[in-house]
């Protein structure tokens, strides 16, 4: 097994012989056994430990154990205590959904602190199947029916090549000691039921069962591949980027069959999971929207419209005149002239003396008139905004000059006639669009 796993690693992940890395060790066999590997390997490591204080003595001799792991394979360790149960009751999450969140948070930020590129884990060939087991339950696509990938950007999964059975072996044939968790074996977690109940009996029905689904998976890892690269392609026909917001015209979507598979496959990755919802925006009203936990996918004419979700903002700002530029919400200088030069409409000027109130910006509200500069008598923004054929992102991303509550400027679009330079105009402000 010594021997395979460096052949392995160093087709697979030469990084890893390079490079510094950490090893995330829990205590138990399978990470501890990959610590001795990556150490008779020679590998430069040091080692991670949690510990969720979830078990109290059991936990602390856990830590312990993993520290004199360290000591022994003569490499650094890193342990961090966390209070699991606390951030249960804050976050409303449940246990094991905190500890992979506090656990990678910490992770990621050890990385970053030390500058270490890969944290390695000890995933193994029977959590393949396991995860496989559990996405399949509650419904997935074809990616989620290939398992555990054996590398991302930042963490690397060495031993899924291995069965928890060899690596059971390994360590007895080698005489290493670990400590049982025995949680491991309570069935109310469903990867354990999964792992004691289910498992099983699919060897009973088949003994290669494992090795079959490692063949599976391979040929799923490869259909998934494709299904990628064309997936990409269609995006990259389909999907027009504009800064944060994605536009996709619908009738294009419309042809794609079958069109629920086609909205899953491109909509999922953001978060969605009402298929029939999303599906559903493509003949639904315009104005319709529905939410993900991070992104927002809109009807809006002959468009979808698909945009991150951002943290709410104050959206009126106060600006003083005086200050010569400003940078919230938007970059602009604003400055006092002799006569008006260039024209544009990243440009406005106005009557000074016409600014009798406070000038701020802000978005536009239910009822916000203006009178359009050139014209005479009001206007709606809302019908102004119509007219100009902004969609509705489009539409709440548009900044207002306001002094007062008379709207100045719709920024970048158009200016009011209220506030115009005339002939007996005196002193000139000009509003400049600097980003």
């Amino acid at each position: 097994m010594i021997n395979q796993f460096k052949e392995h690693i160093a087709v697979n992940f030469p990084e890893l012989f390079e490079n510094h890395f950490l090893v995330a060790c829990s205590g138990g066999v399978d990470s501890v056994v990959l610590a001795h590997l990556c150490s008779l390997n020679k590998m430069d490591f040091s080692i991670v430990h949690c510990n969720f204080q979830l078990r109290g003595y059991e936990s602390d001799m856990d830590a312990f154990f993993v520290e004199d792991l360290a000591r022994k394979l003569g490499k650094k360790i890193y342990i961090k205590d966390f209070d699991t149960d606390s951030y249960v009751n804050i976050n409303k999450v449940s246990l094991q959904m905190a500890a992979r969140e506090l656990r990678y948070r910490w992770f990621e930020e050890l990385m970053k602190k030390n500058k270490i590129k890969t944290l390695v884990t000890a995933h193994h060939a029977d959590d393949n199947l396991e995860t496989f087991i559990i996405n399949l339950s509650r419904g997935t696509g074809i990616k989620g029916l290939t398992g555990i990938p054996a590398k991302t950007s930042n963490i690397s999964r060495p031993l899924l090549i291995f069965s928890r059975a060899q690596i059971m072996q390994f360590a007895e044939i080698k005489n290493i000691s670990w400590r049982e968790d025995h949680s491991n074996l309570d069935k109310k977690y469903l990867r354990n039921k999964i792992r004691e109940d289910v498992i099983p009996r699919l060897r009973e029905l088949h003994p290669g069962f494992l090795g079959n689904y490692e063949a599976t998976r391979a040929n799923l890892e490869g259909s998934a591949a494709l299904l990628e690269n064309y997936l990409a392609e269609i995006k990259q026909e389909l999907f027009q980027k504009e800064d944060d917001l994605i536009r996709i015209p619908i009738n294009s979507l419309l042809k794609l069959d079958p069109i629920k598979v086609y909205m899953y496959e491109l909509f999922h990755q953001y978060g969605f999971k009402e298929w029939n919802d999303v599906v559903g925006l493509l003949t639904a009203s315009s104005g319709k929207e529905i939410y993900s936990q991070t992104h927002r996918l809109l009807k809006d004419r002959q468009y979808l419209l698909l945009q991150p979700l951002h943290p709410s903002t104050i959206e009126k700002f106060k600006i003083d005149a005086a200050s010569g530029t400003i940078t919230k919400p938007i970059n602009m200088k604003i400055d006092e002239v002799k006569a008006m030069g260039e024209q544009s409409k990243r440009i406005l000027y106005v009557d000074k003396e016409t600014l009798n109130h406070k000038l701020s910006i802000r978005k536009w509200e239910k009822g916000d008139y203006f009178y359009p500069f050139g014209m005479n008598g009001t206007k709606k923004v809302s019908k102004f905004y119509k007219d100009e054929k902004l969609d509705l992102i489009s539409k709440e991303k548009q900044w207002l000059l306001c002094s007062g509550d008379a709207i100045v400027w719709i920024i970048g679009r158009r200016g009011d006639d209220r506030f115009k330079v005339t002939p007996e105009t005196k002193n000139i402000l000009r509003f400049t669009i600097t980003e």
